[in-house]
């Protein structure tokens, strides 16, 4: 790369204060002409230029050309995406001088923490990253048109409603972080107000205009109340850490917020609060998932070894549907439950038709599943309605049940995250599973994922070994393997999901076609 004689600075300027595009354009013709960073004078279109800049005659500043370096490291143009947004005067001449040592013999420049340039730039991009944050967490909307009001009692909002909020960030973000708003707010017509630029949103276009004043918003609305009453409620007097509260919430934003008025009075009355709780004691938890069971069912006790049951059992059954009811009877009285139990709210049984041409076997019952005491009535089981319907499978003339009756879950605050149950789990649950079986008698099972295949045959088989594929279980009756439905949804990318929804519905059109063979 061959360098240039240039007399003084050339004067490089931007069309904004954080337009990477325009940058990104500039530096790269400077670089191709191999102009040094000491040699360009960085601006804003508007502020003076350098006392030593000039414009770049056309001829010694190179067009883009094939000399332009091949690529420089992603983190690289990550970062510098990101801190270009800072409002230090510096920073396109940094970003300039980066590019020319990556450029320059220093491939390897980003890797390397401790090199000051390197430990500014991200030093800015996390300054802007936090001030983003800031942003997301801290502006707050007000209304400032009421035309074409609807009922009050319909909780809509006015047709004409036009939000405005003032925010003051410290660096030129508000363009970037706008598409945070859009999506968050996208039926709304808003305007985002700062000192140097502002925001309009008007439900389908965003219009970048001049800045404002902080007089040009309203300085509450109808709903402020509503929101400080809700901000005093969740207000917790006992958590109360004022130095953790400043830090994450600065004093200089109070200002903006609605809810700032309250602070100080919460922070004052939190020690009188805090002992009144204590006063009162802790309180029984609502046990909102727990119920018990119905007391019109008397526990029977199930033989401690199910296999031991003769195999002709079924044939001495008079009632096959009271016996499933004396089966999921006799495992709500079992006092050898697996621990992890009693977090759950019910067991599920199957349902569906004695005779049933084909039997589905899950895993076990999800969220939606326990609380309903029904299963496949969650995610997956939509999902497997969907795919049964395609098959040409009515699911009312099908059984469907779970190899373990229980949901076995990870508590995590309002969620409970499903957790797989474990070999121990299965051999427990396998003599109710095959009682389940022998009293439906159908003709064909599926079994939907892993788990209910172990169950069903007493080992470990790969799935994508024995899918599709006709198998016997140890106790005579036939098993048709295929994925569980929640595998379908934990695919990451919409083509797997197509491609892998298609084999399933596939499979289940082939356990359908086998069921009529057999019954046949």
């Amino acid at each position: 790369m061959t360098g240039v004689s240039v007399t003084g600075e050339i004067d490089a300027p931007l069309p904004g204060p954080a337009d990477f595009a325009a940058w990104r354009g500039q530096a790269r013709r400077f670089l191709a002409a191999g102009l040094p960073p000491a040699l360009v004078s960085w601006r804003v279109a508007g502020e003076a230029p350098g006392l030593f800049a000039s414009a770049a005659p056309p001829e010694t500043v190179a067009p883009l050309s094939a000399s332009v370096p091949a690529s420089v490291p992603r983190s690289f143009l990550e970062a510098a995406e990101t801190a270009i947004r800072h409002r230090d005067p510096q920073r396109f001449a940094l970003l300039y001088r980066l590019l020319w040592r990556l450029a320059h013999d220093e491939p390897g420049l980003m890797q390397v923490a401790t090199d000051p340039d390197v430990l500014r730039l991200h030093a800015m991009a996390k300054s802007v990253r936090r001030d983003a944050h800031k942003m997301h967490a801290f502006v707050r909307f007000r209304c400032v048109e009421m035309a074409d009001a609807p009922d009050e009692d319909s909780g809509a909002d006015p047709v004409g409603a036009h939000y405005v909020a003032w925010f003051e960030p410290e660096h030129h973000i508000l363009e970037a972080e706008a598409g945070f708003f859009i999506r968050r707010f996208a039926g709304l017509r808003w305007s985002i107000l700062t000192p140097e630029a502002s925001a309009h949103w008007d439900g389908a276009t965003l219009r970048m205009g001049p800045g404002g004043t902080r007089r040009e918003a309203p300085a509450e609305d109808a709903h402020e109340a509503l929101w400080r009453a809700y901000y005093r409620s969740v207000f917790n007097p006992a958590r109360l850490k004022p130095a953790a509260m400043r830090a994450e919430m600065p004093v200089k934003y109070w200002r903006n917020l609605p809810e700032a008025r309250e602070i100080r009075g919460l922070i004052a009355d939190a020690p009188r609060r805090t002992a009144e709780m204590l006063a009162r004691g802790v309180s029984a938890p609502i046990l909102r998932r727990q119920r018990p069971p119905p007391a019109a069912v008397q526990p029977t006790a199930l033989p401690d070894v199910a296999e031991t049951m003769p195999a002709d059992l079924f044939s001495r059954v008079e009632d096959p549907a009271a016996a499933l009811a004396a089966l999921r009877a006799g495992l709500m009285g079992r006092n050898d439950l697996p621990p992890w139990t009693a977090a759950s709210t019910q067991p599920v049984f199957g349902e569906g038709p004695l005779g049933a041409p084909l039997m589905f076997v899950g895993e076990q019952p999800g969220d939606e599943e326990d609380l309903a005491g029904r299963p496949f009535v969650g995610p997956a089981g939509r999902l497997f309605d969907r795919a049964a319907a395609e098959a040409g499978i009515d699911r009312s003339a099908t059984y469907v049940t779970n190899a373990v009756k229980h949901f076995k879950f990870k508590p995590t605050g309002r969620r409970r995250l499903h957790q797989s149950p474990d070999a121990g789990d299965i051999t427990y649950y396998r003599p109710f599973l095959k009682r389940e079986i022998e009293l439906v008698t159908p003709g064909l099972v599926v079994s939907l994922g892993a788990t209910a295949l172990r169950a069903l045959t007493g080992k470990p088989l790969p799935i994508t070994r024995v899918r599709g594929e006709m198998i016997e279980a140890p106790e005579g009756f036939r098993i048709f393997p295929t994925v569980h439905p929640s595998y379908l949804l934990r695919l990451p990318d919409p083509a797997s999901k197509e491609r892998e929804y298609a084999r399933f519905v596939a499979d289940l059109v082939a356990a359908r076609e086998a069921a009529d063979r057999l019954g046949s």
